[in-house]
């Protein structure tokens, strides 16, 4: 083999997006003689795309020193900043830091009027959106991108129209955020930018799409991030973070095993090479749906993994502890999750499983000023995902308060927004509540079709706590919700039936005292009852004991 062959090869196999095959043939040409500037920077960057990150960093420095040698200080400071870039996004930022004060101290001491000064600018502005300046982020974007227009190149270009865009989202203003994030992804689909550019804005689209509730957005990407890189056998990078993606969207049309597949995949895929920080939500996901099909140990063993690699558990941990029955510690958990929850996109996570906790645990006014929270929200994104939650939230809520005709047409509505979303599961669940009310109602023929079509879908989802719940609903519930009761307030009236004390009630339900003389005191207003032996007779007339 000759280095002009091997070269040769490896050049042509790096335009086929080969990455495995222009490693190879790249580093056989370097070993028979050193490679030039430009070849060692393919050579890195094949590397990376091979999750070869610390190959590609030794070989990126090797190509900054040659510049230096050669005199080329633009050159020089480009390799830096990839380097850099390499580093800070592996979150070595010591050295990360290092490289990119390197990068810009050439810059600087030479004077030079080049493209390598909108690189060097991204990180800062990174830096900023992270600490929650948007406004200076939106501004420092806004000039890498100046840069990479007046010098014709599109991957800075590119990457700084993305940060722009996630900075004017954060900033309230989504539709020109949106807007520059379409024309990312106009670039990216047209091949227009390089491959390591490609993955970032990929995830970094789909990422944002997901926090904003845009699932149109986020599914159409996700798919054309799967066929980017199902054309890349041997890439490393992004493919996890896909696989991620396409299990979320999985989970939410009701291809639960399809989506259990795609997050184990995920998880395989993230942890090579170790490290990825990704594999939190690789975990997550597996522990939702554990959670979902009733699996409380894999569930919580999962969500412990999860938090291991950074992913906070939460709202899922909490909502686990509720399947479990654990009302009290759910509701600790989730109204501390909201605590910590500053923006409102990150409270719209977490509001929907506040409300549902809340209300399990008899704190009706907090899940009302919940409620109203998100339905402000969803008023302000415009996600049809998240009016479906906010207006579901609020027809339960309703339901609480004992308003069951406002709560049956809040319910009904969200139910077809499921629908029209494909999220059998959701439409399922808000079939349960429309029961609930139509039963309050009187009407107890369309409150037994409620509950029929809820439990055809739970079962053929495998969501053995959400059938199980529906089975008791229908089976005994039916005297005790006409007197507007709760899940956890029947469970207690069952409990006050055989004799027991708030005290004893509280240590078997794993909940305070006062949450249970709280849930006592309802009992007796809905019922209209004043005493406990009353209360007695009420629950062994209906059956409940």
């Amino acid at each position: 083999m000759t280095t002009t062959g091997a070269l040769d090869r490896g050049r042509e196999a790096f335009e086929r997006q080969a990455w495995g095959r222009a490693y190879e043939q790249l580093t056989a040409a370097d070993h028979k003689a050193p490679l030039a500037v430009e070849d060692l920077e393919r050579l890195a960057m094949a590397a990376y795309l091979l999750g070869r990150d610390d190959d590609s960093a030794d070989v990126m420095a090797r190509a900054h020193h040659e510049c230096l040698r050669l005199g080329d200080t633009t050159g020089a400071a480009r390799c830096a900043f990839w380097l850099a870039f390499g580093l800070l996004n592996k979150g070595e930022m010591a050295r990360g830091g290092g490289w990119l004060a390197r990068a810009r101290r050439l810059l600087d001491d030479g004077g030079h009027d080049c493209v390598e000064r909108g690189h060097v600018l991204l990180p800062g502005a990174v830096q900023s959106v992270e600490e929650g300046d948007s406004a200076a982020a939106e501004v420092a974007f806004g000039e890498a991108g100046s840069i990479g227009d007046r010098f014709g190149d599109m991957t800075l270009t590119t990457l700084a129209r993305l940060g722009r865009g996630q900075a004017l989202l954060q900033l309230g203003d989504t539709t020109r955020g949106l807007s520059l994030l379409d024309e990312v992804m106009v670039a990216v689909t047209s091949g227009e930018v390089s491959p390591i550019a490609v993955g970032i804005a990929y995830c970094a689209v789909i990422e944002v799409c997901r926090i904003i509730f845009d699932l149109r957005r986020a599914q159409e990407w996700t798919a054309a991030l799967a066929r980017w890189c199902e054309s890349q056998p041997d890439l490393v990078p992004y493919r996890g973070q896909c696989l991620v993606h396409r299990a979320e969207i999985l989970l939410l049309h009701g291809a639960w095993p399809d989506a259990m597949v795609e997050a184990r995949r995920a998880g395989e895929r993230l942890s090579e090479p170790p490290g990825q920080p990704a594999v939190g939500s690789a975990l997550y996901q597996q522990a939702e749906l554990h959670r979902l099909l009733g699996a409380f140990a894999s569930a919580e063993e999962a969500y412990r993994q999860a938090s291991h690699w950074g992913r906070t558990p939460q709202p899922g941990l909490a909502l686990l502890r509720l399947a479990q029955g654990q009302v009290e510690l759910a509701a600790a958990a989730i109204r501390g999750a909201l605590d910590e929850a500053q923006d409102p996109l990150t409270r719209a996570a977490v509001l929907p499983a506040f409300v549902e906790i809340v209300l399990a645990a008899g704190d009706i006014p907090a899940a009302r000023g919940a409620a109203e929270e998100l339905s402000k929200i969803a008023a302000a994104l415009e996600a049809p995902y998240l009016r479906a939650v906010s207006t579901q939230a609020l027809g339960a809520v309703q339901l609480a308060e004992g308003d069951a005709r406002s709560a049956l047409a809040s319910l009904r509505r969200a139910c077809e927004a499921w629908l029209g979303l494909d999220a059998p599961y959701e439409a399922a669940r808000a079939r349960v509540l429309i029961g609930e009310a139509c039963r309050r109602l009187g009407d107890e023929d369309s409150s037994d079709l409620e509950f029929d079509a809820a439990r055809h879908v739970f079962m053929g989802l495998g969501a053995a706590p959400d059938l199980a719940q529906v089975e008791d609903r229908s089976r005994k519930d039916a005297p005790l919700r006409a007197g507007g009761l709760t899940g956890r307030e029947v469970g207690v009236l069952a409990l006050v039936a055989t004799g027991k004390t708030n005290r004893a009630i509280a240590t078997e339900l794993v909940i305070s005292e006062k949450t249970v003389a709280r849930h006592v005191s309802n009992i007796f207003a809905k019922l209209g009852l004043s005493s406990r032996s009353a209360a007695t007779a009420y629950a062994y007339e209906h059956g409940l004991v």
